[in-house]
């Protein structure tokens, strides 16, 4: 129990006090003294500051810790091993076409020929150690998506060179473990790129053992941070010495050399295959997961490009989500604070101050926000998740149709883009569906909290405050009033079709034909409810925008998918991506 002392001078001098704010009220119970309201709200007050000073050691004590490794110099640093990577990878490579020159490069003969990282359009061998190689990646990526590369001191309207050197510095500081992978001398590679990635490895948890906590999460959070690149450094290293015992033995002669890029991938040559053989007269029954979720393809294989996006959007989105916790940690901290100043103000006042009602739905505000932003975390995530594997899963129907020739789900405009488009939208797509799925969140997470906040002034507080039966009233009316306003729309729907048309031709119509009948009756219902569907317009068109924000808001995350209606697609920035990207990888 924390004990909490407080002089009688402080409680003599504030009952003092009390007793001139306060006005005579007749004789005071002993219960309610106002010695004894004093001493608890001094305890309170003493309770508080001990706590609030507390943290702040805590923080103090985690934000005072100096590791001799400094990631961002390092990361500037790390340029020199990996120029002399792709330097050695360069020289092993020979030209195809070697033409005499004049000048120095005929010193070289056929050598040095550019390396490429891994093909964005159609690799599908180390998949999944492409994929990873991003992942070591997504600390940096989150660095820039924060803006938090600023090597130079330039203007404002300069920022945009500055993070396109960031990019370019981060791409060429982890080109190693790409060109080491898809480089045709595994037996060198995979020594540069065992011997980089331990580098990395090394210095990373360096850093995360000397200062393993932080200010915001505290303890362990470092770790928290750089436990997935930490993950995809083991892989690699893993994979590279893999790499090695593999080309060490075929260069001893114990294995056989495999072909490293057939002239045609196995899943799509048995793609071709099943298109050429007879469909089954029955066709065999799928599972419910099958059917709703997802049906797994064994002709079908997502690319290299496609699996690093999805694995860096997912480390990437962990990330966020650990930084918008930590930002929340700082902003609750800093609402206890201005709550504790609160409390002070209503308890001086001994709550009969003109703003004591106000000031007390503030503060029942700001904790029914921080409980809805905390609970909303786990849905808003799931569906970002959600998001991921459904893209993977449009991207897999959309692609077997364009190979069929099926281009009817794609916008008119976008049936036959141009070329120099198709292939700056195969540079663009990952990056932008990353970035989207990271905004994504944070936007579907406001707007998850909204409707959190919405349900708990609208449901749980009442039934709190025992207010449940002018609830249940007003929630009564409310259900009330749009049942008989969609049963007058159903309702005119019936007069139309009961009274207003024609009967069938045949008995095996279906519907009446479009032919009026009782014409005069028909002028009349449609005059008289010309005024009532003008003050029904309003209420739909509220109804219409607000449909719009939430499923705006909803599906922002999704390049897959427009949120513009049809003729509007071209200004729906990522959605021609899409398109463009899908076309161009066909």
């Amino acid at each position: 129990m924390i004990g909490c002392t407080v002089s009688g001078s402080e409680v003599s001098s504030r009952t003092s006090e009390y007793q001139k704010q306060s006005s005579p009220r007749g004789k005071r119970s002993p219960k309610n003294s106002p010695e004894k309201q004093i001493a608890h709200q001094s305890c309170r007050q003493c309770f508080s500051t001990k706590m609030l000073s507390s943290n702040a050691r805590t923080r103090q004590l985690n934000g005072t810790c100096a590791s001799s490794v400094d990631m961002e110099l390092f990361l500037h640093y790390s340029l020199i091993p990996s120029l002399f990577v792709i330097l050695v990878l360069s020289l092993l490579q020979r030209r195809e076409h070697h033409r005499q020159r004049d000048d120095a490069s005929y010193l070289l003969g056929n050598r040095f020929r550019m390396i490429i990282p891994l093909d964005f359009v159609g690799t599908f061998r180390n998949r999944w150690s492409y994929g990873v190689a991003f992942g070591a990646a997504a600390n940096k990526v989150m660095f820039l998506f924060s803006e938090g590369y600023q090597p130079l001191q330039v203007p404002q309207w300069a920022q945009a060179f500055v993070l396109l050197i960031g990019g370019i510095e981060v791409g060429l500081s982890h080109f190693p473990f790409f060109a080491c992978l898809s480089s045709e001398f595994r037996l060198v590679s995979s020594i540069l790129g065992f011997s980089y990635s331990l580098i990395w490895f090394a210095v990373t948890t360096l850093h995360i053992t000397q200062c393993p906590h932080g200010q915001f999460v505290g303890k362990y959070e470092t770790v928290v941070f750089y436990w997935p690149s930490l993950l995809c450094l083991a892989f690699l290293l893993g994979r590279f010495l893999y790499m090695f015992v593999k080309s060490l033995r075929v260069h001893l002669g114990w294995e056989l050399q495999t072909e490293e890029k057939p002239f045609l991938e196995v899943h799509q040559a048995e793609h071709v295959k099943q298109l050429l053989r007879k469909c089954p007269l029955q066709e065999r029954e799928k599972s419910w997961f099958q059917i709703r979720i997802y049906e797994w393809d064994p002709y079908f294989q997502f690319p290299s490009r496609m699996i690093g996006t999805t694995v860096l959007a997912f480390i990437c989105l962990y990330l966020f989500i650990v930084i918008e916790f930590c930002m929340f940690v700082y902003v609750r901290d800093e609402l206890d604070v201005f709550e504790g100043e609160l409390e002070s103000y209503v308890a001086s006042m001994n709550q009969t101050g003109t703003l004591t009602p106000v000031l007390l739905q503030v503060k029942e505000l700001i904790n029914v926000t921080k409980g809805v932003w905390v609970v909303t975390i786990l849905p808003a995530s799931l569906t970002c998740v959600s998001y991921l594997f459904h893209i993977l899963a449009c991207y897999r129907k959309q692609m077997k149709r364009l190979w069929a020739g099926d281009k009817h789900f794609l916008p008119l405009k976008f049936h036959n883009p141009s070329s120099s488009e198709s292939v700056v939208a195969i540079a663009r797509y990952s990056g932008w569906q990353i970035a989207y799925i990271l905004w994504g969140y944070l936007i579907i997470h406001v707007m998850q909290s909204l409707c959190g906040l919405v349900i708990m002034y609208s449901l749980v507080l009442p039934v709190i405050h025992n207010q449940a039966l002018e609830m249940l009233r007003g929630l009564g009316i409310g259900i009330l009033t749009i049942s008989i306003v969609l049963g007058l729309m159903v309702l005119q729907v019936w007069i139309a079709a009961s009274f207003f048309l024609q009967p069938k031709m045949g008995t095996a119509d279906k519907q009446k034909p479009l032919a009026l009948n009782n014409r005069r009756a028909f002028h009349n219902f449609n005059y008289f409810l010309f005024f009532y569907n003008v003050l029904l317009g309003l209420g739909a068109c509220l109804c219409r925008l607000l449909i719009s924000c939430i499923l705006g808001t909803w599906l922002i995350a999704r390049i897959d998918r427009t949120i513009l209606q049809s003729g509007c697609e071209r200004a729906d920035m990522d959605s021609p991506q899409r398109h463009r990207h899908h076309l161009g990888t066909k």
